[in-house]
């Protein structure tokens, strides 16, 4: 695919932008898995990052909260170079990536005070803040279990609130709602508004189409490692669902899957 592909969007950081990527680049070995990718995402923005497997979404959201070098192209956070200013940088924005390892031989408790403290939060508000947001996702009961014996959502909804203690302004998280029971979901669905609401920028990965559709404002759509899409919500879906056009532009094979005739066969009766 040539390089004109993809879409460009403002390069330069403006006073509204809370993240700004430009012409990010990384390469494993000769596999090239972001291919000089820009993105603006403005302050107070609900911003999704959409794309098929492979397609770049957790390198580039590596690379734009500092936990992974790009080989070529800048990140900037509310004006700060992440790999310029990495302190700065980074004391904005709170991080969930995908998979994360956490301190898992501490109880929920002890890791958010753990954090809070990496995180210079004075004493007594990490007290407070560790109550409220173990609370507000259902962890109450289990403050005192060690994160090693949580379940999947359970880690996922710990790493969150480590995400949260430090009261960023620039959130970041890689599928924040895998493996996250409905009723959970729909609380962290209520904290990200929130946050978004009172003026904080929340990006987000997920393959579900419909939770970007009724959560975000603006989302980019990623292939090949290259924005193939991006802007407000109605801007991408151009009429369309965002489902629909989604396929669209990543160029789904419609007839995928559609040969498996001995599998069908199986069940019909005709063997």
């Amino acid at each position: 695919m040539p390089r004109d592909a993809g879409v460009r969007v403002n390069l330069e950081p403006v006073d509204d932008d809370a993240l700004t990527l430009t012409m990010l680049t990384k390469r494993f070995g000769t596999k090239v898995a972001v291919d000089g990718l820009d993105l603006h995402v403005p302050r107070g923005s609900m911003f999704g990052l959409v794309g098929p497997n492979g397609a770049g979404k957790t390198t580039t959201l590596s690379m734009a909260t500092g936990l992974l070098r790009p080989d070529a192209g800048t990140a900037t956070v509310l004006g700060h170079d992440v790999w310029q200013d990495p302190p700065r940088a980074k004391a904005l924005m709170g991080v969930l990536p995908d998979g994360m390892r956490l301190f898992d031989r501490l109880t929920g408790r002890e890791l958010l005070t753990y954090v809070g403290r990496l995180r210079q939060v004075p004493a007594g508000d990490i007290t407070s803040r560790s109550e409220e947001l173990l609370g507000a996702l259902g962890l109450s009961a289990d403050a005192d279990k060690m994160v090693v014996d949580y379940s999947a959502g359970m880690t996922k909804k710990i790493g969150l609130a480590s995400a949260l203690i430090h009261g960023p302004r620039l959130v970041i998280l890689d599928e924040p709602f895998e493996a996250v029971d409905p009723v959970s979901g729909d609380t962290i669905r209520k904290i990200l508004r929130g946050f978004s609401a009172g003026g904080g920028t929340v990006i987000f990965s997920s393959h579900v189409m419909e939770l970007v559709e009724s959560l975000c404002d603006r989302l980019a759509v990623i292939g090949d490692g290259r924005i193939l899409a991006a802007g407000a919500l109605d801007e991408v879906r151009a009429g369309a669902s965002l489902n629909d056009r989604f396929m669209q532009l990543v160029g789904v094979d419609e007839t995928s899957g559609s040969g498996l005739t001995w599998l069908n066969e199986s069940n019909s009766g005709t063997r």
